[in-house]
């Protein structure tokens, strides 16, 4: 099989790279070689911003009613390619084909809701501040944007930005994760399509010398990044230090409380789905569960006999719940973990490590692992794992589950499986964590909510999407008015007050 290039999408078509630098795209689930991308360069960033640069003053000044027209047919074109876009997800991430489906759908509501953009834009009216004088304000955009995203994700996490961005006015570059390019071009691709003016959407294929080269560039705005802490960290402190608004999403070690009176065999339900979908390679995979006295010896033969029972595959047919590690490499990582929890001396109650898919020899593939008498100095609690790895720590009571997740450097997820009304309440207002759920295992915000979470998960102040994402995108304007006939003669040297 030939591999396929992979290009970059600038001013309305797609340009080869200028570097001779590439990595190889894999299908995870046979492990076989599909295609190439090229990795850009800082000429190749260059040539995107300029093309951003140049559509930007006509599409800043396009009506938002206009934008938002495009957007919609956008909307429908979305709608049209969903199974397309995950197939595309599935053969490049290997994600099981509705997880992949359900993806491309939480996209489709940021889309959706940027819809509304004559709405979100509207700013407000103050008649007579003082005499004769009016004060209002308008939110308007920043110029070229930015976004940086992952490889677990190569649809969703996109469509938290540049749907958002592109409805405030801004144009847009994107610079997907190499791991799995090929999403992101058919999104430029169905954008032309909609009728959005060339330069207005762009994509840079690449790695860190591209991002870098983001970062530095002085008609890039702001940056939106969402992967792990580390590069989080970087992104926000060079891309702060170059005069950028920065957004970065961080890391997660979310958690999920079961308390002794919840109804065990759905809290295993929520267990089971989150740590184990998309083979726990997601930022609100659940991979510590907290078990609160007697929930301890009612859940864990639960949990394992699910664990066990799990059926991975290759992910293109209904039966499999989990598919493999998006690349080799990741695999090894996450065999290096459990390898660390058993040195620790936790119990490995359900090993995935030697797990193998008939007639997919070749692919990425780990089994559900699960650890019981996991204690918080050891690494598979303290750090992400990122896999299909879930860790269960043993607690006596709830203020000793509070105490656990508040110290915790990250607070990205977590959540809380009672029947008990008050510790529900006093769990969602004690915690530390951005997003929580109350018998839910994944609290992911709707389009209209926003999300991010707390400490080392979130770099910056603002949220992606949502009512925190207009805001992200733009700058508020205020704008004080009066005229001739109610000013009086002579100057003022005091400072103004309302009169």
């Amino acid at each position: 099989m030939t591999p396929i290039r992979i290009d970059n999408y600038i001013g309305g078509r797609r340009i080869a790279s200028s570097s001779t630098r590439t990595s190889d795209v894999y299908r995870p689930a046979a492990g076989e070689r599909t295609g190439q991308v090229g990795l850009s360069n800082a000429a190749d960033v260059h040539a995107a911003v300029a093309a951003a640069s140049a559509a930007f003053p006509v599409w800043a000044d396009t009506p938002p009613i206009r934008r938002a027209r495009l957007m919609n047919r956008f909307l429908g074109l979305m709608n049209q390619h969903k199974d397309e876009l995950a197939r595309t997800i599935t053969a490049e991430h290997g994600k099981v084909f509705s997880d992949a489906l359900a993806e491309v759908e939480r996209g489709i509501e940021v889309v959706e809701f940027a819809c509304g953009i004559p709405q979100l834009l509207k700013g407000d009216f103050t008649d007579q501040v003082s005499r004769g004088i009016d004060n209002w304000t308008l939110r308007q955009p920043l110029g070229v944007v930015a976004g940086i995203t992952p490889f677990n994700f190569p649809v969703m996490v996109p469509a938290w930005m540049y749907p958002v961005a592109l409805a405030c006015g801004n144009t847009f570059v994107l610079k997907p994760s190499p791991i799995d390019p090929t999403a992101s071009l058919l999104a430029a691709d169905l954008i032309r399509e909609a009728g959005f003016p060339d330069g207005v959407f762009n994509v840079i294929q690449g790695d860190k010398e591209a991002v870098d080269a983001l970062l530095e560039h002085r008609d890039v705005r702001a940056v939106s990044f969402v992967g792990s802490t580390p590069v989080a960290n970087h992104i926000y402190e060079t891309g702060a230090r170059h005069g950028k608004r920065v957004q970065a999403l961080g890391g997660a070690k979310n958690h999920l409380v079961v308390m002794p009176d919840a109804d065990i065999e759905k809290a295993v339900d929520g267990l089971i789905g989150a740590a184990y979908g998309s083979a726990g390679e997601r930022c609100m995979a659940i991979s510590v569960a907290v078990l609160v006295g007697s929930a301890a010896d009612r859940v864990m033969p639960l949990l394992a006999k699910r664990t066990r029972e799990l059926r991975i595959g290759d992910g293109r047919d209904e039966a499999s719940e989990m598919g493999p590690i998006v690349t080799e490499a990741a695999r090894q990582r996450i065999v290096g973990y459990i390898d660390a929890g058993v040195e620790e001396g936790a119990s490995l109650v359900v090993d995935g490590r030697s797990h193998r898919v008939a007639g997919s020899e070749g692919g990425f593939f780990l089994g559900g692992t699960l650890f019981d008498h996991v204690t918080p100095d050891m690494r598979i609690y303290k750090e992400e794992i990122f896999g299909p790895v879930l860790v269960c720590v043993r607690v006596s009571n709830f203020d000793e589950a509070m105490r656990l997740i508040n110290t915790h450097e990250f607070g990205n997820g977590v959540s809380c499986y009672t029947q008990d009304g008050n510790v529900a309440r006093e769990f969602a207002r004690r915690v530390q964590v951005g997003m929580v759920g109350i018998n839910l295992s994944i609290p992911i915000p709707m389009a209209w909510h926003g999300f991010g979470g707390w400490k080392k998960s979130l770099f910056g102040d603002m949220y992606a999407y949502g009512e925190e994402g207009v805001r992200f995108y733009t700058k508020q304007k205020s704008v004080m008015q009066r005229w001739p006939a109610s000013v009086e003669k002579g100057a003022e040297f005091s400072m103004p007050v309302a009169k």
